[in-house]
């Protein structure tokens, strides 16, 4: 039987670069990101997110040649989140050739945004973003990356308002984990996952395909993936890579 669960490489970008993090952080340069997407065509993922984070923390307005020259080289479904703040800008982007669009530090500003969008394009191409952390006593919260500041919002009810708003997913991302290599935070894929309808796209440390599984198998329909698809060895070298197909399917992702 064919795996119906999603691997989804998640490509930083940085002033027109790719880069990789660690928890947001210490940027290293990964690449071309038109010339990464070429590679990836032939790797037979399952689709790819463009996530220029540079725009959503300097409040830049997405990058919409960068967006074609990108979108017109991708043969995979291809989300991109990044600097939206309005309905235009969501039109544009997919006049572009983009599947989906991920919002995610605006809707603290203008939540109505997901909603417009959503009551436009259709909930299935609005992804609804959420960074969360944790307290020193262990409880996750939401993160506003616009503030750079953790909020009191649980994330749970936040995931719950946000499907209420019409995101037809959710980008469910780990900060603390995020470019670790160290494990998916399961905990709090499962606490998500059962209290809403939406697929819930993981992300944020996963170091191997069997932990990705387990990120499936907490309640996650997808597992996003950055370290694990462009570095390689312990040393990690930048590599862009994929798993087999066959290999995937023996684990189940």
């Amino acid at each position: 039987m064919i795996n119906q669960s999603r691997l989804i490489p998640c490509l930083l970008l940085d002033q027109k670069k790719l880069i990789k993090t660690v928890q947001f952080k210490n940027p290293k340069y990964i690449g071309d990101p038109v010339n990464t997407i070429k590679i990836f065509n032939d790797k037979f993922v399952d689709e790819i997110a463009i996530l220029d984070i540079t725009a959503s923390k300097k409040r830049f307005e997405p990058d919409f040649h960068l967006i074609e020259r990108i979108a017109s080289e991708c043969f995979v479904p291809l989300s991109y989140g990044g600097g939206i703040s309005s309905f235009n800008q969501v039109k544009t982007i997919f006049s572009l050739g983009i599947e989906k669009v991920l919002i995610n530090s605006n809707t603290f500003e203008n939540p109505s945004l997901i909603r417009e969008c959503a009551d436009y394009f259709g909930s299935q191409s609005i992804i609804a973003g959420i960074d969360v952390k944790k307290r020193i006593w262990g409880r996750h919260v939401v993160y506003n990356h616009k503030s750079k500041k953790k909020t009191s919002l649980d994330p749970i009810e936040y995931s719950k308002h946000l499907e209420s708003l019409g995101a037809g997913e959710l980008f469910l991302t780990s900060i603390d984990n995020e470019g670790r290599m160290e494990g998916l935070d399961l905990e709090l894929i499962k606490k998500v996952s059962k209290k809403v309808s939406i697929p819930v796209i993981a992300c944020g440390g996963a170091k191997d395909l069997l932990n990705a599984k387990q990120g499936i198998d907490a309640g996650a329909s997808a597992v996003g993936v950055g370290s694990l698809v462009v570095y390689q060895g312990p040393h990690k070298a930048v590599l862009i890579n994929f798993p087999d197909l066959e290999i995937r399917n023996k684990i189940g992702i």
